[in-house]
């Protein structure tokens, strides 16, 4: 029996029998999606499955975690301690920055540890792949498979009944039994449907390549990412050598954590001392509007250098910039620095870049977005040992952040002996580092300035 389909609208469930390109019930665009119509054969054993037992959680059987170490450190990181059997993975990012090499690179060395790996590659030929694979030094027994239909990919892992299941990428695959094509809403939905059902009935874990829409966000249905398990994404400046892997989603383990790679000729490889990226060395020591603060991504401590331009305006309105900075946040800092400090900041242009491309959106850099401001228009640098950490409030205050004592830890780990902090803080708990540093506790914005400039 041929198989049937039909375009369901995802905003109020209207059905055709063809697509159309605007809703006829709620007037939507674009929101009729393929998908297939089960027979009537399949109808009627779904109807005569046999019961399903129901536990009490109680009861539910404990079993001690699996995980399955990648051989990076930086990616068990991030993915909680290791790959957890049947799981479901999507990695996202830009186009050439890297997802294949680093799923190739974990392929690898998986493989040498003796866990069979199946890479589906759905846009380059086994040739390309193999080429890259010698580029990588990468000699491992991987079962290479070039192909788009997804229908061949799930025979060959039955067939072979690998450990781990890379798709490259999600968006290239298809089903025959629907007519769109690959990319498609209806495609990417049932090709990872499918996968899911593979990865949970076979204990296979699953990763998948996705691609990226030009806002950033990953391409297909949004439910994309609410069927997987993990949702990672490799971020980074094409003409920058550091790689950051974040986790935005993550069913077993923390969503905070990133990790930190580079890229070299012979792959990417893992960043032992990452703070040191995000930290200029200026030969002529302290310069007006550099600052450095000490962020925290999930239990990782990180030192980067925050640095501020506030000069003339040469428009009718002041131009505002930022660089891996949240520009509101950066706007509202502004604006309290104008109203208790009295800079008289708002007909001046402000560029404020956090070094090295990362991107920094916690409250605890507030302090060092401030100073560098005040730096930069003042024409006034604060030292190059002192390490600014604190959220700054709309009345001036600045208020304790978490994990002061993982921040300076890391700073003083580095060289660093100042440091401006919170007094609300808990700085008890920084006895062993208070004693090898210089603590400055501050109540207000006009303190730490007061502070920073004297102790410059």
């Amino acid at each position: 029996m041929a198989t049937r389909t039909r375009y369901l609208c995802q905003q109020c469930g209207y059905v055709s029998a063809r697509w159309l390109g605007r809703c006829p019930a709620c007037n939507n665009w674009n929101s009729l999606v393929e998908e297939i119509v089960p027979g009537a054969g399949e109808k009627k054993r779904t109807g005569s499955s046999s019961p399903v037992e129901v536990f009490l959680l109680s009861q539910v059987p404990r079993r001690a975690e699996e995980r399955w170490s990648t051989g990076m450190g930086e990616l068990d990181r991030v993915l909680g301690g290791g790959i957890v059997p049947g799981s479901l993975v999507l990695l996202g990012g830009d186009p050439g920055i890297g997802k294949s090499t680093l799923l190739l690179q974990v392929a690898g060395r998986l493989a040498g540890s003796d866990l069979p790996v199946l890479y589906a590659s759905g846009e380059e030929s086994a040739s390309q792949v193999a080429m890259r694979a010698s580029r990588l030094g990468i000699d491992g027994r991987i079962y290479l498979l070039a192909q788009n239909d997804l229908d061949n990919i799930l025979h060959q892992v039955r067939l072979l009944s690998p450990a781990v299941l890379v798709v490259d990428s999600i968006q290239a695959v298809y089903r025959p039994a629907l007519e769109s094509a690959p990319g498609s809403v209806g495609q990417v939905r049932e090709c990872a449907g499918q996968l899911m059902h593979l990865a949970k009935q076979e204990q296979v874990a699953v990763f998948l390549v996705g691609h990226v829409t030009k806002e950033g966000a990953l391409a297909g249905p949004r439910v994309l990412e609410h069927m997987v398990d993990t949702v990672l994404y490799f971020e980074g400046e094409r003409h920058q050598t550091y790689r950051v892997l974040r986790s935005v989603k993550n069913r077993f383990g923390s969503t905070n954590e990133i990790g930190i790679f580079q890229m070299h000729q012979q792959g990417l490889v893992e960043v032992d001392n990452p703070s040191a990226l995000f930290l200029m060395d200026h030969p002529q020591g302290s310069v007006p509007g550099a600052v450095v603060t000490a962020t925290m991504e999930g239990t990782r401590p990180l030192l980067v250098e925050l640095q501020a331009l506030v000069c003339q305006s040469g428009y009718a309105t002041p131009r505002r910039m930022t660089a891996g900075l949240d520009y509101n946040r950066v706007a509202l800092i502004m604006a309290v620095l104008e109203k208790r400090l009295g800079l008289q900041l708002g007909g001046l242009d402000a560029y404020v870049n956090a070094v090295g491309g990362v991107r920094l959106l916690e409250p605890g850099i507030d302090l060092a977005v401030a100073l560098a401001l005040a730096s930069s228009y003042r024409e006034r640098p604060v030292s190059r040992k002192l390490v600014a950490v604190g959220e700054v409030g709309l009345t001036g205050e600045v208020r304790p952040v978490a994990g002061i004592k993982q921040r300076v830890g890391e700073a003083v780990r580095l060289g660093f002996t100042r440091f401006l902090l919170p007094a609300a803080a808990d700085l008890d708990s920084l006895q062993a580092e208070i004693s090898r540093a210089q603590v400055f506790p501050v109540f207000t914005l006009g303190e730490a300035l007061e502070i920073a400039f004297a102790a410059g």
